[in-house]
Order: structure tokens, then sequence, then C-alpha cells
């Protein structure tokens, strides 16, 4: 007789378990996030830094909207394309207000990594220095994990 019988001395066999799937799902990989941060921080690259990076360098300097448009899909986390922003500031950069357009996406850039309005607002440095300004908020997605030459929010 066995200590842990309860009077039935039959028992049911053991429930068989059910066979593992042929595959096991795999988590989706993401995209960098933006973190919050409320402390202001520096900026990964300076602002005069643009050969830190020689092909945006040349791709800007030659066809700013296309950096642009790379950037402004990023910081708006896809909800504008590349190429629509790329040609809003190609048709604002025939009327020579291109940097009123490209500022908002550096205040953006700035409130998503909580970086510092330097060396001066955010306006005057897309006026005074415009490429100079594109390629390092590009630097600046690129150092936070992001690659602005790919189109990676929507794999």
């Amino acid at each position: 007789m066995c200590p842990n019988n309860t009077g039935n001395s039959r028992s049911a066999p053991p429930a068989a378990a059910a066979p593992p799937p042929p595959y096991a799902p795999q988590p989706m990989p993401s995209a960098p996030s933006f973190p919050d941060v409320n402390k202001p921080s520096q900026w990964s690259t300076g602002l005069c830094s643009c050969c830190d990076d020689f092909s945006s360098c040349i791709t800007t300097c030659f066809c700013p909207c296309i950096t642009f448009g790379q950037n402004a899909e990023i910081i708006d986390r896809g909800t504008t394309s590349c190429v629509g922003a790329g040609l809003v500031y190609y048709m604002l950069a025939h009327a020579c207000c291109s940097c009123l357009y490209s500022c908002t996406y550096r205040k953006k850039l700035r409130s998503h990594y909580g970086l510092k309005e330097e060396p001066c607002s955010d306006f005057f440095v897309h006026c005074c220095c415009h490429f100079c300004a594109i390629c390092q908020e590009y630097r600046e997605l690129q150092n936070h994990g992001f690659d602005p030459s790919v189109d990676q929010l929507h794999i």
C-alpha cells in the first residue's frame, strides 16, 4: 500500500504535455526610442564637427533636403515621411526660408533628448550655420542609436 493512497486504486495517467510550436516566437526588433530627459545635456558632437561623418557632410552640402528629410522622419517618429519633409524643405529653400522650417525640428530633437539650446537659439543656429546644424542633428541621431540613412521605422 502506498502512503498517499486515498482509497482510489485507479489513478489517471498524467496529462500529456502539449507539443511545442514548430518555432518559438521571437520579439520584434524595435527602433531605438527617445529617452525622457529632464536635465539638459550636451550635444554628442560639436556644431562645426561636420567632417566627423564625411558622407553626411557631402550629402548635406550638395543636397540638404535629403539629410533633412532623413532627420525629420526619425524626429517625428515616422509620422512624417523622408520624401515629404525633404520636398517641403526643398520648396522653402527656393524662397530662402528653409531655416524657419528646419529650426523647428532642431527644437523637437532637443526636447526629445533634453539637449541644451547652444551655441544660440535654434533659429539663429539654422540661419547662420544651416548645413552644420543639419549635420549635427544627423550625427546626434546616429549617436543615439538611429541610422537616418536607413528607413528603419517601417521595417
